[in-house]
């Protein structure tokens, strides 16, 4: 939760608060019955014919289509080293023998399958907008990177990459095996539709992004590519943390993509009509009533510094940052990220 400073709330001193895990409040009841919490696999076909390739070396099992940190003798030219007295000619580069009188050997780099961590922020804040006929049409946070996580799954299970799924909250409430096969895919598409039902009432519960990531990174085999689904807001409001665990795991070798998911036009741009508002706070219950307008100055000022600082750290930790705003629905945020990864790999 990253608290923001409301320099003209009504008291006579300066208030604190987090808009973003504020929602409107409804007039009327909202009808949930209606509505079939379950994945729709027809939209997430159009990733088929993509590939998820990592871009630095991963750690796997079986052959597949990334880079090993292991050397053999098939695939791909690494590099030359100096021939032993003793072991095969096989691979001996006789070109190279030619032009230095020294005998070199050819070592390749061995290509494997990847293991893949999905990390989902499933804290009360992920559920906001509230919203009557929720869809992947009309998404909530959550909703949206369900179904991001969810087509990711389909396209590693393709390519017989591994995958897992971790959910967390103030703890790691989910942390699955990182397997591949068509079993293991269907329960974790059976734990994603979980998270696409209405919070139930009175969870509230609070982010604590920093201590979950730092527990995964350390539980998670070395060398993965971890994928993050977060609005990357604190409950103790101390972003050096934050930036702190996202550091722990790339220092333990993993490869790292942050889904920074928001809806832009509520939470960044502060878009609400001119007239007072109540608020509800989805991971406190706490409340308040305030015209947004005479606020929208400094709570747009508050999020772009944390948004900029977020930016800046995940640069210097070279961590793929993606703003993912869920206006746009995931497929026009995920398929053009997948496309220009194909592209630079």
């Amino acid at each position: 939760m990253y608290l923001l400073t409301l320099a003209f709330y009504v008291f006579t001193y300066l208030s604190i608060y987090s808009f973003s895990h504020f929602h409107l409040e409804k007039s009327k009841t909202i009808e949930i019955y209606n509505v079939k919490y379950s994945i729709n696999h027809n939209r997430l076909q159009q990733f088929g014919s993509l590939e998820f390739i990592a871009r630095q070396v991963v750690e796997g099992f079986i052959t597949g289509l990334h880079k090993s940190p292991f050397h053999g003798f098939s695939v791909e030219f690494a590099e030359h080293r100096l021939y032993n007295a003793g072991e095969s000619t096989k691979h001996i580069d006789w070109k190279l023998y030619g032009r230095t009188d020294r005998l070199y050997v050819k070592r390749y780099e061995e290509e494997t399958n990847l293991r893949c961590c999905l990390l989902i922020d499933n804290s009360s804040s992920m559920y906001f907008p509230v919203k009557e006929n929720l869809s992947i049409d009309n998404p909530n946070k959550i909703t949206f990177s369900v179904y991001a996580a969810a087509a990711l799954i389909n396209l590693l299970k393709k390519q017989r990459d591994a995958v897992g799924l971790n959910v967390f909250s103030d703890k790691v409430d989910l942390s699955t095996q990182v397997k591949s096969g068509s079993v293991h895919q269907k329960y974790l598409y059976s734990e994603l539709e979980k998270m696409l039902m209405p919070e139930t009432k009175g969870r509230e519960a609070k982010t604590s992004a920093a201590k979950s990531l730092h527990h995964i990174a350390e539980s998670i085999h070395k060398r993965s590519l971890v994928v993050i689904f977060s609005d990357m807001f604190e409950a103790d409001n101390n972003p050096d943390d934050l930036f702190s665990a996202l550091q722990h795991l790339k220092h333990n070798k993993h490869e790292v993509i942050l889904f920074h998911v928001t809806d832009k036009n509520k939470e960044e741009d502060f878009d609400y009509e001119n007239r007072p508002h109540r608020f509800i706070d989805l991971e406190s219950g706490e409340e308040m009533k305030i015209n947004p307008v005479s606020i929208k100055k400094n709570y747009v000022n508050s999020i772009l510094e944390f948004k900029k600082n977020l930016k800046l750290r995940c640069a210097q930790y070279k961590i793929d940052f993606i703003e993912a705003d869920i206006n746009k629905g995931f497929e026009q945020i995920l398929f053009p990220y997948l496309v220009k990864r194909k592209k630079l790999h």
